[in-house]
């Protein structure tokens, strides 16, 4: 890995600023994976559903050609769909991730919480993955606290992240300490609320002192609490100023500001919690 920094979880070093993927389409995320990759990211995100894996590996193997990255430096992360949560679906799909992407992912997540089949089986499926060299880590995706708790307790390896929504409009104290309790992480998706930060007054006024956008400072924002964040773009130059934020810290008294902006109607996807 590089020397961005990055929250280390059950030994692994994982990028506390990567690039998602989420609705782009192949030729697009094959393009800005490559150029993410270009600007420096080192976490990349992707997922079955998404459509995209064999694009996102091309992307990769684009930009270790043009000796942009070598592939041991870059976090690759895919998730499991809920219709595969049973342990022949879940390997099947695995190697079917592995394959597309021409890369053993680093970490491979159930995408959401789904009660049937059990969690024992889908978490020991989940496992075995890992077990069987299909990743090299394993986690979670949108589980409320009580879930996170109750998958750990059911799986022998470390869910070393659950990724959730979350960006400044929401309150999420209770499940980052959980994931602190468990010794594991908080990966935000749509951190940027889908770019509606852009327009929101407190962080345009926190930002105007350090010469930063509102995105950029809701970017640093997150990984201050050590939280991961991968904001998705289409435009490269979007990409650029999302990765610019390793050149100024927010004081104590900013972050207090923006966890203030928190509100209840703030959550942009759907939530069981």
């Amino acid at each position: 890995m590089t020397d961005q920094p990055a929250i280390t979880v059950d030994g692994h070093a994982i990028p506390l600023l990567g690039f998602g993927t989420w609705n782009l389409t192949p030729e697009v995320a094959r393009t800005m994976v490559a150029e993410a990759l270009r600007i420096g990211y080192r976490h990349i995100d992707t997922a079955w559903i998404y459509r995209n894996e064999a694009a996102v590996g091309d992307g990769i193997r684009d930009a270790i050609a043009a000796g942009h990255v070598d592939r041991d430096d870059i976090w690759l992360t895919t998730k499991i769909w809920v219709a595969h949560f049973d342990r022949e679906g879940l390997l099947a799909q695995a190697r079917e991730s592995a394959a597309s992407l021409g890369f053993t992912p680093d970490l491979l997540l159930l995408h959401w919480p789904k009660r049937a089949p059990t969690f024992a089986e889908t978490l020991g499926a989940l496992n075995e993955a890992k077990d069987q060299g299909l990743t090299r880590t394993i986690g979670l995706s949108n589980f409320p606290s009580a879930g996170f708790l109750e998958a750990q307790a059911l799986s022998p390896a470390k869910l070393v992240t659950n990724q959730v929504e979350y960006h400044p409009w929401l309150k999420l104290s209770k499940l980052i300490e959980t994931a602190r309790a468990l010794g594991s992480s908080i990966t935000a998706w749509s951190p940027l609320a889908q770019g509606a930060v852009a327009d929101d007054p407190t962080l345009t006024e926190i930002g105007k002192p350090h010469g930063k956008t509102p995105g950029q400072v809701t970017l640093r924002w997150l990984i201050q609490q050590n939280v991961i964040a991968i904001p998705r773009t289409s435009k490269v130059s979007r990409a650029e100023e999302n990765f610019d934020i390793f050149d100024f810290r927010l004081s104590e008294e900013e972050m207090d500001r923006i966890h203030a902006v928190a509100r209840p109607d703030g959550r942009l996807g759907d939530w069981i919690d």
